[in-house]
């Protein structure tokens, strides 16, 4: 038995200038072999990456890693539970290549097959790493969204809707905005990075004049991308944006002016509006009447509402000239409002109501003053004219009528005191009795003059008067005017009869 014990011993011998040489030769030839340097996957496809490793090398795990640094995020190893990743040769010692699925565009980054060996205090520590596989997510934008003022707008407003659309990779992105399929204009779209490293988002804006016709038309947003096979499209209503005001207006049924006592139908008739909320409230004077119930909208194939409010009243006397009011709130707007005055035919065929014209009275009434004011001017004119002429000069009252010019043949008989045509008339200034100058004759008609005594402070001279008469009118003969009182001067000419 005992020549058998040196045997182990020599083969220890044997071998142990051998060993040091082969782990040394073998950590110099191994390799880490990473093929891809870029590889492009559309997001929610399968990610594949590729790792061949020799097949002699220390010992130590072979792991994936996604960064390199302190920030590094481990992606796969061989131990632990990795749900997204899976070996594509499962148990291989040299494959080291894995399957990422799901990929999204967080998961773009620069990707790493690392070789770690086993360090003295029994830690894993860096023995070779591959070049790197540089990873690009393209990933499809979001649906858009379209989305439009905080309140509503009337037609002929300038209205701005905005279309947004994020998440996508690579950064170029095309914007299209229809309304009813016809293309509009609209400003380039407007891309900033998004919540990932290697995604963006988009937002495009675009301004559109509302009009009363858009309660039935629609606003398209066109989303294109390199990862898309056919665009993305959203939509909006613009009846979402649109208001249309209503028109009222108050009908009374029968027609004013209505008989005592008989009943009278107002009816509110409230038309073209958009949306269809609206609250009507009818009045008497101002006072709100309580009105039973109020029809719902109805819908117009215009895609506008109208609807009608019913009222009825009694024709009588108190209520004979009362205005009835239909207010009507739309949309929370200012109330819009229609009135009518109940007219209320009085026994004698007249009219009971305040509503019977009262601005055309006060326009008479200012017309008659009017015509009142300007005679009442041109008499106070031709008073003064009168005065101003009698007391012109410094001679006593004198008057010489005139007829118009004859022809030679009148001129004639002139000389015929039965035919006489002018007279000078000359009174004293300080005469305090009637002169009565009367030629009494069958063919003469007479004239009486008559004027109030002059001033005190005048001297003796004679003041004299010119009038031209075109014509006197004939009167049936009458006596001799009656004496006046003294304290006026009066003058008698006889004109021959013709």
């Amino acid at each position: 038995m005992e020549p058998t014990r040196p045997l182990p011993c020599l083969l220890l011998l044997l071998c142990l200038p051998s060993c040091p040489g082969e782990g040394a030769q073998a950590g110099q030839d191994f390799k880490v072999q990473q093929p891809q340097d870029t590889v492009s996957v559309t997001a929610g496809q399968t990610l594949n990456l590729t790792c061949i490793v020799s097949e002699r090398g220390p010992l130590g795990p072979v792991k994936w890693l996604k960064g390199w640094g302190s920030g590094n995020e481990t992606v796969y190893e061989q131990t632990g539970s990795f749900p997204r990743v899976t070996r594509a040769v499962a148990e291989s010692s040299t494959d080291f290549s894995i399957h990422l699925r799901d990929v999204q565009p967080e998961d773009a980054g620069t990707y790493y097959c690392v070789k770690f060996s086993k360090s003295l205090t029994g830690g894993d520590v860096v023995f070779r790493r591959g070049k790197g596989t540089e990873v690009s997510v393209h990933a499809k934008p979001t649906p858009p969204v379209v989305s439009g003022p905080g309140r509503r707008a009337g037609p002929g407003t300038s209205v701005s809707f905005t279309c947004t659309a994020g998440g996508f990779f690579p950064k170029d992105i095309g914007v299209k905005w229809f309304k009813d399929e016809a293309l509009i204009s609209a400003q380039p779209p407007q891309v900033t990075p998004g919540r990932t490293e290697s995604s963006y988002d988009m937002s495009s804006t675009v301004t559109v004049t509302l009009q009363e016709s858009d309660v039935r038309s629609r606003l398209a947003c066109e989303v294109q991308h390199p990862t898309l096979t056919a665009p993305l499209r959203g939509g909006y209503q613009l009846s979402k944006a649109l208001r249309v005001s209503p028109s009222v207006r108050v009908v009374a049924e029968p027609s004013s002016p209505v008989v005592l006592n008989k009943t009278v139908n107002f009816t509110c008739h409230v038309t073209g509006f958009y949306p269809g909320d609206v609250a009507v409230t009818w009045l008497e004077n101002g006072t709100e009447l309580k009105v039973e119930s109020i029809p719902r909208p109805v819908e117009t194939p215009r895609g506008l509402f109208e609807l009608r409010s019913l009222v009825e009243v009694q024709a009588t006397e108190e209520k004979a000239g009362a205005v009835f009011t239909c207010r009507v709130v739309h949309d929370g707007q200012d109330p819009i409002s229609g009135t009518a005055v109940l007219r209320v035919a009085a026994p004698g065929g007249g009219t009971q109501s305040d509503q019977s014209q009262p601005g055309s009275l006060d326009v008479i009434y200012v017309v008659v003053g009017v015509v009142c004011t300007v005679l009442a001017l041109l008499v106070a004119a031709i008073l003064y004219l009168i005065r101003a002429k009698q007391s012109k000069g410094k001679s006593s009252p004198s008057a010489r009528l005139h007829e118009p010019e004859k022809s030679s043949e009148a001129a004639t008989q002139e000389s015929d005191p039965n035919h006489l045509t002018y007279a000078d008339l000359n009174f004293a200034k300080e005469q305090q009795t009637l002169r009565r100058m009367v030629e009494m004759s069958q063919q003469s008609e007479y004239a009486c003059i008559q004027s109030s005594r002059p001033p005190a402070s005048d001297d003796g001279n004679l003041t004299y008067a010119d009038l031209d008469m075109v014509h006197l009118s004939k009167a049936p003969r009458r006596p001799a005017p009656r004496p006046e009182e003294p304290g006026s001067e009066y003058a008698s000419v006889q004109i021959p009869r013709k």
